[in-house]
């Protein structure tokens, strides 16, 4: 499964060869270099996984990890450190990892922790879609949606960062060629930011582009 992961390195950086690896496999990685950036960064991103690589820092990790358990009580966290500074057990990770070990074991002890990869589940940044059950969780929000605005922001999903313009939305949208009359896409826009943003009047996630369409920022 390609995770959304939260990986928490000192300056030391010694995580990198790691993170590269990582990311050659298609996960998406964001690297903070303290405990409270990481707490800041929890509810907006809503990681499939945390990684703390307490190697980095020169500590145990225990403390990071009590913080972000606090938080996020089912969060699935895993600790990276020297076999001197980390136990065989931990109460507040999943799994603990002692230096040295390959990408390959990091990868392989992750599956485990992470959700089960199904094509009826989308995660992008801080956005679930399960097109199952036609439900949408974003930042801790969580709302029904209708099949119109499930297959909308699916399609917007599969094109993060681009805009998609308002006739070929409409067009897959809707299943036709018409583009006569497009004013009932921005009724289900706004129906649909209502839904994902804390402020519908002023999106921070689906923006409108003038004249063009409209864009999924995550």
């Amino acid at each position: 499964m390609k995770a959304v992961i939260l990986w928490i390195e000192g300056r030391q950086q010694e995580g990198l060869p790691f993170i590269t690896a990582l990311r050659n496999k298609g996960h998406q990685i964001e690297v903070v270099s303290t405990g409270n950036e990481a707490l800041a960064r929890l509810p907006i991103l809503d990681p499939d996984l945390v990684i703390i690589n307490a190697a980095s820092f020169r500590t145990s990790g225990k403390r990071i990890c009590s913080i972000l358990r606090k938080q996020s009580p089912k969060l699935s966290i895993m600790i990276i450190g020297r076999s001197d500074q980390v136990g065989a057990k931990d109460d507040c990770a999943n799994v603990v990892l002692s230096l040295p070990f390959t990408a390959r074991k990091l990868i392989n002890r992750m599956g485990p922790l992470l959700p089960e990869e199904s094509d009826q589940l989308l995660h992008v940044g801080p956005m679930r879609l399960d097109l199952e059950k036609r439900k949408v969780i974003c930042q801790g929000r969580e709302a029904k949606l209708t099949p119109r605005l499930v297959t909308i922001l699916k399609i917007l999903m599969e094109h993060p960062g681009e805009v998609v313009e308002r006739k070929s939305l409409f067009q897959k949208a809707w299943s036709t060629d018409y583009t006569g009359d497009t004013r009932t896409l921005d009724v289900h826009i706004s129906w649909l930011r209502q839904a994902i943003e804390e402020d519908p009047r002023n999106p921070g996630f689906l923006k409108t582009v003038r004249g063009v369409g409209y864009r999924l920022d995550v």
